[in-house]
C-alpha cells in the first residue's frame, strides 16, 4: 500500500505485551480498587464486565482496524479515513504530550518511594511528609515554581528511559522493554498480593471489597462510573491503540488482540483490588479503624495510606519497595506507549526519522515536563491538569472520534471488515450497535455527568481563576491547537492522502 518501509512488531505476543503494558498503568492500582468499593463492591463488577464487553474491547478493536488498516499513527490515520477529520488525531497527539509531561513525574514520585521504603523515610506522619517535605506544595497554589531538587533527578532518570527506549525502535526498543517490564511487574505484584493475603485482617479488607451491595445495580451513577473505569484503564480514545496497531503485520489477528488486551487489563484490576484491600483490612484491624475510613485512591492512597500501612507492617521494607517498584514500572510503560504516540504522528507528518524525531518531539515533551511538575506548585497544577485533560479532553475526543466514524462516516462496516479479514473472532452487527449507539450514549453521559457536578462547585475546591487558567485552558487549548494543527499543509499529507487513492 505504501512505498516506505515502515517498522513492526517482531512478534504478536511482543505487541500484546506493549498494549498491555501500556493499559496496565497507576489508574488500575489506585483507582480500580477505590471506584468498585465505593460503587457497590462486588457488585459493581456487573457493569464493569458490561462495560468492557460493550465499550471497552470493542474501541480497542475499532481502533487496531483503524491503525492497521491505514497504518500510520492518528492523525494520518485519521486523514486517510477522511480529510476533515484530521483534527481529531492531532486532538489526541495533543492530550498525549499533555499527559505525558505531568504522568512521568508521578513515574518519578514513586522510583523515590521505592528507596524511602528502605528506611521509612515518611516517619510517623506519610500526608505531612508528602506535602511539606517531599513535594514542598503549599496548601493552595501560587505563582512560585521554584524546583524541588530532589524529584527533579529522578525525573530526568525517567525521561532518559522513555526517550532512550523510543530511540531504539519499535521492535528494539519498545517492544523489549515491555518483554522484560511486564513479566517483572507481575511477578512483583504478585508476591505483594501473597504477601497482603497472609496478613491478619486481609479477609476482612476483603470482605469489604468483594461483598456486593445489589442496589447499586439500579443507580446509574455506578454505570458511569463502570464505564469511565474502562475508558480510563485500556488506553482508547487518545491515540495510542491506532498507534501501536499500526506497526502490526499485515496478517495479525486484530479481535483476538484486542480480548487478550482487555481481559488481561481487567485480570489486572481485578489483582490489584485483592492486593490493595486485604492490605487496608490489616491496617483497620492493627488501628482499630473501619475500613470505610481508611480506603481511598490516588495519590492519596498511594504516597499517604500505603507508606502508614508499611511503617506497621512486619518486613514493610520488602512490600514498600515491591509496592512503588510495580506503581514505577506500571507507569513506565504506559509512559512510554504515550510518548510514541506523539513521536510517531510527528515522524508520520513530517518524514523524520526516528532519533530526530525522538530528540526533537520528545525532547520538548521532557522539556516542559521538567519546568512545570517538579516545582513547588506542581501537585496542584498536576491535580487540576490531570482532572480536565481526562474529563474533557480524552471523553470528549473519544466521543467525537465515534461519532464522526461510525455516523458521519459511517466506516464502521468497512472497518469491522478489514478486522474479520485477519482475525479468527468476527466482528458483526452487535459490534456496530455497540459502537455507534452504546458507546456514544455512555461517553456523552459520562461528559454530562462531569459537567453537571464542574458547573455547580469548583473541582477541589480551586479557585476560578486557577481552574480557567490550569484545567479548562488545557483541555480547550488541545482541541484548539489540534485543529491548527491539522491545517498545516505537512510535505507528506498530500503524499498520504494520494497513497490512499492509489490502495
Amino acid at each position: 500500500m505504501h512505498a516506505e518501509h515502515r517498522e513492526q512488531w517482531g512478534t504478536r505476543a511482543g505487541f500484546l505485551m506493549a498494549a498491555i503494558g501500556s493499559a496496565i498503568g497507576l489508574g488500575n492500582i489506585w483507582r480500580f480498587p477505590y471506584v468498585a468499593y465505593q460503587n457497590g463492591g462486588g457488585a459493581f463488577l456487573i457493569p464493569y464486565l458490561v462495560a468492557l464487553l460493550t465499550a471497552g474491547i470493542p474501541l480497542l478493536i475499532l481502533e487496531y482496524s483503524l491503525g492497521h488498516k491505514y497504518r500510520r499513527t492518528p492523525p494520518s490515520a485519521f486523514l486517510s479515513l477522511s480529510r476533515p477529520t484530521q483534527f481529531i488525531g492531532w486532538w489526541q497527539v495533543i492530550i498525549c504530550f499533555v499527559i505525558a509531561a505531568y504522568y512521568a513525574v508521578i513515574v518519578a514520585w514513586a522510583i523515590m518511594y521505592t528507596g524511602y521504603s528502605f528506611d521509612k523515610a515518611w516517619g510517623d506522619n506519610p500526608e505531612a511528609f508528602l506535602f511539606s517535605d517531599f513535594l514542598r506544595a503549599p496548601d493552595a497554589p501560587t505563582g512560585d515554581l521554584s524546583f524541588v531538587g530532589h524529584i527533579l533527578v529522578p525525573l530526568l532518570v525517567v525521561w532518559l528511559i522513555t526517550l532512550g527506549v523510543l530511540a531504539v525502535g519499535v521492535r528494539g526498543g519498545i517492544e523489549r522493554a515491555n518483554k522484560i517490564f511486564i513479566p517483572l511487574l507481575v511477578v512483583l505484584f504478585g508476591v505483594l498480593v501473597v504477601r497482603a493475603l497472609t496478613l491478619p485482617g486481609a479477609t476482612d479488607g476483603l470482605n469489604a471489597f468483594f461483598e456486593p451491595d445489589w442496589s447499586a445495580i439500579t443507580d446509574g451513577g455506578v454505570w458511569v462510573a463502570a464505564y469511565g473505569q474502562i475508558f480510563f484503564s485500556l488506553s482508547v480514545g487518545f491515540g495510542i491503540m491506532i498507534t501501536y496497531s499500526s506497526y502490526l503485520q499485515r496478517r495479525a489477528d486484530l479481535s483476538g488482540s484486542a480480548m487478550v488486551a482487555g481481559l488481561a487489563n481487567s485480570s489486572f484490576e481485578l489483582l490489584a483490588g485483592i492486593g490493595v484491600f486485604a492490605t487496608l483490612g490489616f491496617m483497620a484491624a492493627s488501628a482499630g479503624t473501619p475500613i470505610d475510613e481508611l480506603a481511598t485512591g490516588g495519590i492519596g492512597l498511594a504516597f499517604v495510606a500505603f507508606p502508614q500501612i508499611i511503617s506497621n507492617m512486619p518486613a514493610g521494607e520488602l512490600f514498600g519497595v515491591l509496592f512503588f517498584a510495580s506503581l514505577a514500572i506500571a507507569g513506565l510503560t504506559s509512559l512510554i506507549s504515550i510518548v510514541q504516540v506523539i513521536v510517531g504522528s510527528v515522524a508520520d507528518r513530517t518524514g523524520l526519522k526516528r532519533v530526530p524525531a525522538v530528540l526533537i518531539v520528545g525532547g520538548l515533551t521532557a522539556l516542559v515536563s521538567i519546568l512545570l511538575f517538579p516545582t513547588t506548585n506542581g501537585v496542584h497544577l498536576l491535580d487540576v491538569v490531570d482532572h480536565f485533560i481526562n474529563q474533557y479532553g480524552i471523553v470528549v475526543a473519544a466521543f467525537v472520534a465515534v461519532i464522526a466514524v461510525a455516523w458521519v462516516l459511517r466506516q464502521l462496516e468497512p472497518l469491522g471488515e478489514h478486522a474479520n479479514a485477519t482475525s479468527a473472532i468476527k466482528v458483526g452487527p452487535l459490534w456496530r450497535i455497540t459502537l455507534g449507539v452504546v458507546t456514544p450514549i455512555m461517553l456523552g453521559w459520562m461528559l454530562w455527568d462531569s459537567l453537571r457536578i464542574e458547573l455547580v462547585e469548583n473541582y477541589s475546591g480551586y479557585s476560578g481563576g486557577f481552574l480557567l487558567g490550569a484545567g479548562w485552558a488545557v483541555a480547550l487549548g488541545a482541541l484548539v491547537l489540534g485543529v491548527i494543527l491539522s491545517l498545516i499543509p505537512w510535505k507528506r499529507g498530500r503524499q498520504v492522502a494520494e497513497e490512499e487513492v492509489q490502495a
